[in-house]
């Protein structure tokens, strides 16, 4: 599977622009990629007023997401703040070329920031089938949460979406590194870069990782698009031949 990662600053609290920003990015790529991955909170930044700039699942992201996944015949993945019932949610998508939507809404709530008394957690986790590719995919402070993360459904590649700043950027690679090694998949971070209204400084540290924890993209720090493919057969043989998943803890989170 080929895999696009995109790293890009994001303007404050405005779909409009960082929709054409990332359409922009997605169009400039000439090779043929299965999944594009976009940062969290792509269309507005990591933003605790929801109401400016909530959507529905029928807004005008969610249907671009569809529209350009059926175009370009891929998959794209990124979070957006979506209003539901009267609930604000932190809510990743998964848009298959199919125009057909999965989702996840953060669990782990960013509580430094206020963020468990703005929005509504998530309870489940998100297994995506897609190319043959078992896919798990998360947001930014569930990086910190080993057990929620443990590959107990033999998924092949586990994603952190983000906005993770400066401040606290080398818990991010090593955190990224462990997730991948403790799981035994690849591991694909998207952070995003610039500064926000807050005064947040972000310098990206995009990155994946395969199942032995060794960077098949390096930590990026400017603005881009970088690919890279996965190859599941190796990583499948890799896992037999180490039989680590086979000795793991099974349990259950109340």
């Amino acid at each position: 599977m080929k895999i696009a990662i995109i790293q890009s600053s994001l303007v404050w609290e405005n779909p409009t622009d960082n929709r054409k920003i990332f359409e922009q990015k997605i169009n400039s790529t000439n090779e043929t990629i299965d999944l594009f991955v976009l940062p969290e909170m792509f269309t507005s930044g990591f933003t605790m007023n929801p109401k400016n700039v909530a959507e529905t699942m029928q807004g005008e992201t969610v249907s671009w997401l569809k529209l350009l996944a059926k175009t370009k015949n891929c998959a794209i993945t990124g979070s957006l703040v979506i209003e539901e019932n009267g609930n604000y949610f932190n809510r990743l998508v998964f848009v298959f070329p199919s125009e057909e939507v999965q989702y996840y809404n953060k669990k782990h709530l960013f509580s430094l920031a206020g963020e468990d008394k703005t929005y509504t957690s998530g309870e489940e986790k998100l297994i995506v089938e897609y190319k043959g590719f078992k896919i798990c995919p998360l947001i930014c402070y569930d990086l910190r949460f080993p057990v929620f993360a443990r590959n107990t459904e033999d998924y092949d590649i586990l994603i952190y979406v983000a906005n993770w700043p400066k401040l606290r950027i080398n818990a991010w690679d090593v955190l990224l590194k462990a997730r991948a090694i403790e799981n035994m998949c690849y591991t694909i971070g998207v952070n995003r870069i610039g500064l926000d209204a807050n005064n947040h400084e972000y310098i990206g540290h995009s990155q994946v990782i395969d199942y032995l924890g060794n960077n098949l993209i390096e930590p990026q720090e400017k603005e881009g698009v970088f690919i890279t493919e996965l190859d599941k057969d190796t990583m499948l043989e890799t896992r037999k031949n180490l039989n680590f998943l086979n000795d793991r803890d099974f349990f259950q989170i109340t």
